[in-house]
Formats: structure tokens, sequence, C-alpha cells
């Protein structure tokens, strides 16, 4: 297989580099490109379904919609912020946890994060495989199947194809569904739809959490599409347009399912949904639009194969090392679209009916994770960490990061009686009847507590480190080494 010796991290058009530091010689890339990506990511009909929530559990329209909005804002503010972490370190997202977790405590998080990652897949694939047996018919195995293959392939070539495949998928989206959205403004609703005396604290909250949920969710990828930008780019920039992007996003789709399932009722169900309030614009357009939207589904995917590599190959480094090759790339996403795929075709709309209880699982496990990370980079170390050391199993940051293990643990445990699942009630959620405002406890416990443990931190020790090793760790990573090579 030929190189391109222009750029070591590709090897025949495939990229190479997986949680290794990219050297400021491969940063390249406009910091806007993070809009039309998060805004394409969210763009889809699996983030519709989330803002059915409200409506199916006996809210009305108006509080539904206030509901998405305020939760999109709220959610998206602390996703924006781990992507502005990519272009400052170079490194994807959840390589970043061992400074605050340890070289094997972080094994904590990233398990939990490839759980996301394959339980998303599971929903998105399945999701493409039921469009596709709705328009072109056939099963919807082999479609879930055909689905994984296409999201396999773009995951595989990598960063810039996934980039350039939003890109892409943007301007379609803005046609195709902006035809749709004037569709859903002529459906007769519900009387009581817009009475905002109607208002209903359970079914309230149980949207706004699902959407905040959703929106902290994209926290453990975000990094990975920004750590090819030169660092120049501000931290201000990436943040904006990683928030525009998917909050403008998020809240048009979650907006629209929630007018469709207010339209339609409890026996609401997504793909004849959208089908039926598209066919109203001209007798073919529902199966147009259904077909587009599975693009959006496999491109979904394939940023979920990508991130979901990247964290098991982080997960292998803990206990061997690993050089970043072509070939460990190809077996780590191979592995990851099998291990998503099986489940599919097992239990297929099994975890449809489900789906609300896995959104509240990924906000139960990521709420603590976000508030350590970010008031570890933000506000404790400042973003200065030696990248290095982060390779060394030996190194500074330790095996165990217990202010950042204690800190997660603490802050979980401080949800669990605000906890709201079909399977478990916490005793606050109980009363609050069923409203589940945990994510406001966890955030500020977990936060918190590793300020003040963080403050025994050798913090200008650390910056003195990582600044003697910066020249190095360049010129290491132009030669395609590990950061750790000299250890």
């Amino acid at each position: 297989m030929a190189t391109d010796t222009s750029n070591p991290s590709r090897i025949a058009g495939v990229e190479v580099r997986s949680i290794d530091y990219v050297p400021l010689n491969e940063r390249h890339g406009k910091v806007w490109s993070q809009g039309p990506l998060w805004f394409m990511s969210n763009a889809q009909i699996a983030t519709l379904a989330v803002g059915t929530a409200s409506v199916l559990s006996g809210g009305n329209l108006i509080w539904s919609l206030i509901a998405i909005v305020s939760g999109v804002f709220v959610g998206t503010f602390f996703m924006a912020f781990h992507s502005a972490q990519g272009p400052q370190l170079g490194l994807p997202q959840m390589i970043q946890s061992r400074p605050q977790f340890g070289y094997i405590g972080a094994l904590l998080v990233w398990a939990f994060a490839y759980l996301q990652y394959a339980g998303f897949n599971i929903f998105n694939t399945i999701l493409a495989g039921d469009a596709l047996h709705t328009t072109v018919h056939g099963s919807i195995k082999f479609w879930t199947v055909v689905a994984t293959i296409g999201a396999a392939v773009v995951a595989l070539v990598g960063y810039d194809l996934i980039h350039g495949v939003e890109r892409w998928l943007a301007l379609g989206f803005l046609v195709v569904f902006g035809v749709l959205t004037v569709s859903v403004f002529s459906l007769h609703y519900p009387a009581g739809a817009f009475d905002l005396g109607s208002f209903k604290w359970s079914p309230f909250l149980i949207q706004f959490g699902g959407v905040a949920g959703y929106q902290i969710s994209w926290a453990i990828y975000v990094s990975d599409y920004s750590r090819y930008l030169p660092p120049d780019v501000t931290v201000r920039k990436t943040f904006l347009w990683t928030y525009w992007g998917s909050a403008l996003g998020a809240i048009w789709l979650m907006c629209l399912g929630a007018a469709l399932a207010a339209w339609i009722g409890p026996s609401f169900d997504t793909i004849p949904a959208l089908s039926s309030a598209a066919d109203r614009v001209f007798g073919s357009f529902g199966t147009i639009l259904l077909l587009f939207s599975t693009l959006g589904l496999v491109s979904i995917t394939a940023l979920n194969m990508y991130g979901g590599s990247l964290t098991l190959i982080s997960a292998i480094d803990s206990f061997s090392k690993v050089r970043p090759t072509a070939t460990v790339r190809i077996v780590t996403i191979t592995l990851t679209a099998v291990l998503s795929i099986i489940p599919a075709l097992l239990i297929g709309d099994n975890f449809l009916a489900n789906f609300e209880d896995f959104l509240l699982l990924v906000l139960y496990l990521f709420i603590p994770w976000t508030a350590v990370n970010l008031v570890d980079y933000y506000v404790v170390r400042r973003g200065h960490y030696a990248i290095g050391e982060i390779f060394n199993p030996h190194g500074m940051y330790g095996r165990w990061g217990w202010r950042g293990i204690i800190s997660y643990l603490v802050g979980f445990a401080a949800m669990l009686p605000f906890f709201n699942t079909t399977r478990y009630v916490g005793w606050v959620a109980h009363a609050l009847n069923h409203g589940d405002i945990s994510m406001f406890v966890g955030l500020p416990v977990a936060g918190i507590l590793y300020y003040f443990l963080g403050q025994s931190i050798d913090v200008e020790g650390e910056t003195r480190i990582a600044n003697e090793e910066a020249k190095e760790l360049e010129e290491r990573a132009r030669h395609h080494a590990r950061p750790d090579e000299a250890y």
C-alpha cells in the first residue's frame, strides 16, 4: 500500500492517526467546519425521536417545545466547551481523561463511552433499516447490515471524509427538511396544544432531562473532530461554531418530533409519522425524505464507529502500548461495527421501546464525568497538560487518579435519589411526581468536589514539564512516533 509522504497521517487516503498527538504541521481545516458537522450530527431522525418524550408522556406541545429549547441550550453548553479542547491539545476526547482519572482509572469512563457508542449505533442502524424497508422494501435486518457497512467505510477513511460528508448532507438537509417543516406548520393539532396554562412538571422534566442528556452525550465525541484544527483558532471560536451548529440542528429536529407526536398522538411511530407528514407535500416526498434521512443515520453511525474505535484503542493502550497504524484503525472500527450490528439484529424493535431509558442512562453516567473533565481543564490545570505524560504508564498523572474517581463516584451517588427511569425511581423523583432534576445535582457536586481536591495538584510543576516537553513532542509526532517514545 503506497504511502502519502506529504502527510504521514495518511496511507492511500486512509487516516492513520488515532489516539496519538497531532503535530502542528498536520493541523488543517477551518473552524467553521465544526458548524455543519455538529448541525448535521443532530439533524437526523434519531434526534427527532428524542423530542417526542414530553408529548407522549402527557405534556402539551407548547411546553414540550419550551423544554426542548431550554434543554438544548443547557446541554450543548457543556458539550461545546469540550470541543474547544481539541485544537489546544491535539488529542481525541476520551484519552484526555487520563490526567483526571489516571492511566488505568480512565477505563471507568471509557467503558461507559463505548457502551454509549454501541447503544446509539443500534438505535441508528435499526432506524435506517426501517426507513429503507419502508421505501425500497426488503428485510429490515438486511438494510441494517447495509447501513452498518456504509458507515464503517466512511469511518475507516476517517476525519476528513467525515467532515466532507457532513457538509454536503447539511446542504441537502436544509432543502429536504425545510420543505417538511413547512408541511408540519400546516398540520392541525389537538385542542390545548398551545395552552401555556396546561403546564405539567413531570413531562416537562422528562423532556428537559432527555434533551440535555442527549446533548451532553456528544461531549465524548467532540475533540475527536476538532483535534486537527490549528490551536490559534481560539477556544471562543471553536466553542461558538460547535455550540450553534449542534443547538440549531437539535432544536429543529426535536421540535419537529414534538409536533409530529402531538399531531398523531399515542400511536406515534417515527418512520410512518415522517412519511405521512412528507406525503402531504406531494405523493412521493415521503420516500425522498426517508431515503435522505437514511444518509444522515449512516453518517452519524460513522461518527459513532470512529469515536468508538478511538475509545477502544485508548482502552487497549492501557494494557499494551499501541502504535498508530492503519491496521489498528481498521481492526478496531471493524470490531466496533460487529459489536453494534449483532445486538441490532438480535433485539430489533425491543431496543427502540427502551431508548428513552438508554438516553437517561447516558445522562447519568456522563454528568459527573463532564463536570470533572471541564473543571480540570478550564479551572484547575487551565489547559496545561504534558502530552507525553498522558501516554506514560508510570508518569506524573499516575495509574489511578483518585481525585477524579472519587469526584465521579460521589457525584453519581448524589444523583441516585433523583433518577427516574421505568426500572428505578429515586425517592426524590417519586416525590416530584417522577420529575428528574439529577443533572442539577450531579454537575455541581462532582465539579465542586473535584475543584477542592484539585487544589493539592502541583499545577506549576506540571506546567513546567509540559513546556519542557513541547518541542520534543512535536519532533516525535512528526516522525509518527508515540508521544511517550522517549520514556
